[in-house]
């Protein structure tokens, strides 16, 4: 059995160097170029249309929720402002990190740093995480964004529904990197002429959790800390219910993100506090696409790709058994079937690790 060491700075991450896993080639559906090029074509007006309607009802939502304190009828307000809080951010620094959601590169930036200061991750870090993410997409010491590591620990897993270890984790590494310090791994993949960008950040948002903090101690009162803060805690569920099914139980160490992605059809809310990042191998595949273009894409593509799972609740019930299973065996995975007018996975994109890994793939 295989045992994983994810630390960036392990023997895992010098092997997949090593053999080639890190920053290979990967495989691609073939599009004709034409039909990729309107595809990736960006445009100002869903972004602003699902931005306003985002920050609009986030507005109401505190509002009337501020207004109704401390009585029942607040907390419903309070439920959805913390949902497009703690979780509907998630998307968005996401999708505004690669420069996609927007046409115009200024309203990517002012989202994706109201975005970032929201899920409490550093614009300038996550910048350079998430390309390392997408570029060794869950592979064992290359990728620092692995939500599910073997074998899985169901309590932290559980734990972030509340924001628990994710959030506390986020505000420690603001200290941090407020006293003008950068952690080991961060400094793997941030090039040092960004890490004073990191700092000035960090210590800028310390200035806003400080003033934070000041008014509601001054007020004798939680609310200011219900508009920033907590929300973090208490709507991180959905992002986090989502983010699981991305990678989770699927094969690590491969170059097909047919093997280690999973697309799942959403319902409408979901999809919009999601932006359409559960078509995830589609995204993988062509991240340049936006995510208003992700549905056309899939429907392009689908003929080469495993079936997306119908629902949440299905891809659930797809994971967990996998994920018990890795309890005992690490190597457990599932391997999603293709179907028959797919590629077949190929050997020849530093496919030794994965034919080792298909030996041991679920029946």
């Amino acid at each position: 059995m295989t045992k994983r060491d994810y630390s960036l700075l392990g023997p895992d991450a010098r092997r997949a160097v090593e053999t080639g896993l890190a920053t290979a080639e990967w495989y691609h559906t073939e599009v004709p170029r034409k039909e990729m090029k309107a595809l990736m074509q960006r445009s100002d007006q869903p972004a602003i249309r699902d931005t306003f309607l985002l920050f609009g009802t986030m507005l109401v939502c505190a509002t009337a929720g501020w207004l109704l304190w401390p009585s029942f009828w607040s907390l419903p307000f309070w439920a959805v402002y913390g949902v497009f809080y703690g979780s509907a951010m998630d998307s968005r620094w996401h999708e505004c990190s690669h420069g996609t959601a927007f046409k115009t590169p200024w309203m990517n930036n002012l989202v994706y740093n109201i975005a970032c200061f929201c899920m409490i991750r550093n614009p300038h870090s996550w910048r350079w995480s998430h390309a390392r993410h997408h570029t060794d997409t869950y592979i064992v010491g290359r990728d620092p964004e692995i939500a599910i590591m073997r074998p899985p620990v169901f309590f932290k897993l559980i734990g972030n529904f509340f924001g628990i270890f994710d959030a506390w984790s986020g505000w420690g590494r603001m200290l941090l990197n407020a006293t003008g310090r950068l952690a080991p791994e961060e400094q793997t993949y941030i090039p040092q002429s960004e890490h004073h960008k990191v700092i000035r950040v960090a210590r800028l948002w310390c200035l806003i959790y400080a003033a934070t903090l000041a008014l509601a101690l001054w007020l004798g009162s939680i609310l200011p800390l219900m508009v920033i803060g907590l929300p973090r805690l208490y709507g991180a569920w959905h992002h986090v219910m989502t983010g699981l099914l991305q990678h989770g139980g699927l094969a690590d160490n491969v170059n097909d993100h047919r093997l280690n992605s999973r697309t799942v059809l959403m319902n409408r809310f979901s999809r919009f506090v999601y932006w359409n990042m559960n078509y995830h191998v589609e995204h993988h595949m062509f991240p340049m696409v936006p995510y208003h273009a992700l549905p056309k894409l899939h429907a392009l593509i689908r003929h080469d790709l495993p079936a997306p799972n119908r629902s949440i609740a299905e891809a659930f019930r797809e994971m967990w058994p996998v994920l018990r299973r890795q309890l005992a065996n690490e190597d457990h995975f599932l391997k999603r079937d293709l179907p028959p007018t797919a590629k077949p996975y190929r050997d020849d994109f530093h496919m030794a690790a994965l034919g080792a890994a298909l030996g041991t793939a679920a029946e």
